[in-house]
């Protein structure tokens, strides 16, 4: 299921990246005494109290204004609130409250969206200033007086958020299924696959790019299985994003990668590999995720006997930081291998969730040790003692080691290929830790 979504809203320069910034635990949002800094939404994950959930930073809304800039950034922020589960709304106790955040609260309270009400800048030790009580006539319920500069206050806050999350009534019903992610840049023929896995037009397909603004689910039930293809817009470079919807629609992009099991990266055949391609696939790779690299339009592509051969070895180059990705040339227009794709889809699935116990693993250890033997530095080698699977999804595995300076990333590489070559890992990144003896074991990839 996807993550609850917060989004953090309010009139400029209130501390909204500030309070954001603290709640995901990273400087993300740039932070100036300036109104109209945070001009597109950043997200980012967070935890509390073991529930996880998405972030959402806004610009600040100007309920009433003439200035372009700030009008685009209101209609991001509404944007980001249509797609909430609840809404931090943050004020700022040293102004007061004023007429833009009686404006701005008025505008939540049509979203009809639970509303958790900030009161920031709460720095003083103690009780909260008599400024603080005002804000009860925002009509909003229990303010919660915040510091987002130290961080007092923001337990209290994350609790009332929390209590506020939907229930996942169906996670049960769907959790058999497998979430595919289909991503890319834009006009890569996305749509057009999921229309073909669908038999009828589910999107919007149209030669011009960025006809898909929001991630579309499918639902697919066949004899192999069943499966949750979604849908996103296509990802372009951020120097070339420039309409607030397509903002949005890159947000939601990357949070469908996270939300799936397996991703689907699509690129187009008569156009090769680009960099952004390489910016697409890298971040489906650094969240973990089974994938797949789907070359579409393959149809309009002059062959011969050794074409497809030639094609792949270029890729395997380019996709050389992903040397585990399987490759399989389609036309989503003709549906020519596009049934391989189940298949394929069920197997990097299984992968990435595959569980390998500590005896095998380290049967496995004791047989590469010994054909290739650990490296030496400066008279020392280095011992590996045993080694253990952390988690899956992506497979991590911890090894435990006498010094981790002398566990080089050559060897390192090298027991990720023996274990991947011994437990079939194909589709799936794999995450490698190093413990020195005696070092907490708990590590996760």
């Amino acid at each position: 299921m996807s993550l609850p979504i917060v989004a953090v809203v309010g009139r400029p320069n209130v501390g909204k990246s500030t309070l954001f910034n603290k709640l995901v635990g990273q400087r993300l949002s740039i932070v100036e005494d300036t109104p109209g800094v945070t001009r597109d939404r950043i997200y980012a994950k967070a935890e509390w109290c073991g529930r996880e959930f998405m972030v959402v930073d806004t610009g600040g809304i100007e309920p009433k204004t003439d200035d372009s800039l700030l009008q685009q950034m209101r209609r991001q922020a509404e944007l980001a609130i249509e797609r909430a589960d609840v809404i931090i709304l943050v004020t700022d106790v040293r102004a007061g409250v004023t007429a833009n955040d009686t404006d701005v609260a008025a505008m939540l309270q049509k979203s009809g969206k639970p509303i958790v009400l900030c009161v920031n800048k709460c720095d003083s030790i103690g009780e909260p200033p008599m400024a603080f009580y005002e804000f009860y006539n925002l009509g909003l319920g229990e303010p919660y007086a915040v510091s987002s500069l130290h961080g007092s206050g923001t337990g209290d806050l994350l609790d009332a958020v929390c209590a506020e999350f939907p229930e996942d009534a169906d996670t049960e019903e769907e959790s058999d299924r497998i979430a595919v992610a289909v991503i890319g840049k834009p006009n890569v023929g996305k749509s057009s696959l999921i229309n073909y896995l669908a038999g009828e037009e589910r999107s919007i397909v149209a030669d011009e790019s960025g006809t898909t603004r929001d991630a579309i689910d499918l639902p697919l039930d066949r004899e192999d299985g069943k499966y949750l293809f979604i849908d996103t817009a296509g990802i372009r470079r951020k120097s070339k994003i420039t309409d607030s919807i397509e903002h949005y629609s890159v947000l939601r992009a990357f949070m469908t990668v996270d939300r799936a099991q397996v991703a689907v990266i699509v690129i187009d055949a008569t156009t090769g590999f680009t960099e952004q391609d390489s910016k697409v696939a890298g971040y489906a790779h650094q969240q973990g995720k089974a994938c797949i690299v789907c070359v579409n339009k393959w149809d309009l592509v002059e062959k011969d006997g050794k074409t497809m051969q030639e094609f792949q070895k270029k890729l395997e180059h380019d996709f050389s930081f992903m040397s585990y990705v399987p490759f399989l040339f389609i036309s989503a227009k003709t549906g020519q291998r596009v049934s391989k794709l189940f298949p394929m889809i069920q197997q990097v699935a299984a992968n990435n969730a595959m569980r390998i116990t500590t005896g095998r693993l380290n049967d496995v250890l004791a047989y590469a040790t010994a054909r290739v033997q650990p490296p030496t530095d400066k008279g020392k080698r280095l011992k590996i003692y045993y080694v253990t699977q952390a988690s899956t999804c992506p497979p991590a595995f911890v090894f435990f080691v006498n010094n981790a300076e002398l566990f080089h990333f050559s060897y390192q590489r090298y027991l990720e290929n023996q274990i991947r070559e011994t437990f079939g890992l194909e589709g799936t990144p794999v995450r490698i830790i190093v413990r020195e003896r005696g070092n907490d074991a708990n590590g996760r990839g």
